[in-house]
């Protein structure tokens, strides 16, 4: 005789799993459905968030504490504000910041008065073959950074340079471009002025189609002649794409790194010494990782600091 046990019966009106979902507010469907379309993003970009966290954020972190450290006999140790105040009595240091400035304030007028002449040159109608000129002064930017750096080592060569080829052919004499503490600078301020020029010019050429043309006829109109334009209706036209480039070269010189290491190591008796081969050569030459970092710090609040004031004075100019 077997027994058998009988489930018992389910209570009426109890729903089953089937129809819980039937059975669920309209209002917590909805704001499930909302959660669920508001996280999909995130989910996509979590590995984008992961790297750029592990590569950018925690570097960034990492370095601010390093910079408050010491390596002494193998062992890193806290030394809090010794590694800044180190810096005010590095005379090393201060070379770095004089050959960056030179450099920067010679520099960057120059290419970006080039780049406004050529730009304002590629817009005139007058240009035949305006679409390959502007395609072969936009070139050069594509070249890599050391690769137009060893170009730029070649042509500059004393003795079988193509420049002092030149020169000679000419009855000039050789001119050390890479070994003279002035010709060095000369070089540098040379080859980034190549590199940088076209890539400003189509700047400022976008900016100068976006100018209406009737500006230009009605100054003709009231007889103003083409300086006249230039001044009063070129110039006012191209401030946006002059405070976004005075900003960004200021930058990238004060960061100056790949010219002068290709070209001149920093030489000769460090007249081409930037703070970012200064930077370099603390952390990967001399191992002293701590003291790098507290000169990249110091070098991002240069950076930081400039960049502000040119915003502003810029911006107060335009108003």
């Amino acid at each position: 005789m077997s027994l058998t046990t009988n489930p018992s019966p389910r209570p009426a009106g109890t729903p089953t799993a089937a129809s819980r979902s039937a059975v669920e507010p309209p209002r917590r469907r909805s704001a499930r459905r909302a959660w669920r379309t508001r996280a999909t993003p995130f989910v996509f970009l979590l590995p984008v968030i992961v790297l750029f966290v592990g590569f950018k954020v925690y570097p960034v972190f990492y370095a601010l504490a390093l910079s408050f450290t010491q390596n002494v006999g193998g062992v890193t140790e806290f030394v809090g504000g010794a590694n800044y105040g180190r810096l005010l009595d590095d005379p090393l240091f201060w070379t770095a910041l004089r050959n960056t400035v030179e450099i920067l304030v010679i520099q960057v007028p120059l290419m970006l008065g080039l780049a406004i002449v050529l730009a304002v040159a590629l817009n005139s109608k007058l240009l035949k073959w305006r679409a390959f000129f502007r395609v072969a002064y936009f070139v050069p930017i594509v070249m890599g950074l050391v690769a137009y750096g060893i170009l730029f080592s070649a042509l500059l060569n004393y003795q079988n340079g193509f420049i002092n080829y030149l020169l000679t052919s000419v009855g000039l004499p050789r001119i050390p471009w890479l070994t003279d503490p002035f010709w060095a600078k000369a070089s540098i301020i040379m080859a980034m002025t190549w590199h940088y020029t076209g890539q400003n010019a189509v700047m400022y050429l976008a900016q100068l189609q976006s100018i209406p043309g009737e500006l230009y006829e009605a100054a003709q109109m009231d007889g103003a002649n083409r300086r006249r334009q230039f001044w009063h209706i070129t110039l006012p036209g191209l401030r946006p794409a002059l405070l976004l480039t005075v900003v960004l070269s200021t930058i990238g010189t004060l960061q100056l790194f790949d010219e002068p290491y290709v070209l001149t190591g920093g030489g000769p008796d460090n007249a081409t010494l930037t703070i970012g081969m200064y930077l370099y050569n603390s952390a990967f030459k001399n191992f002293d990782f701590g003291y790098a970092s507290a000169i990249g710090y110091v070098l991002a609040f240069i950076v930081t600091a400039v960049s502000v004031i040119q915003t502003l004075v810029l911006r107060r100019r335009a108003q």
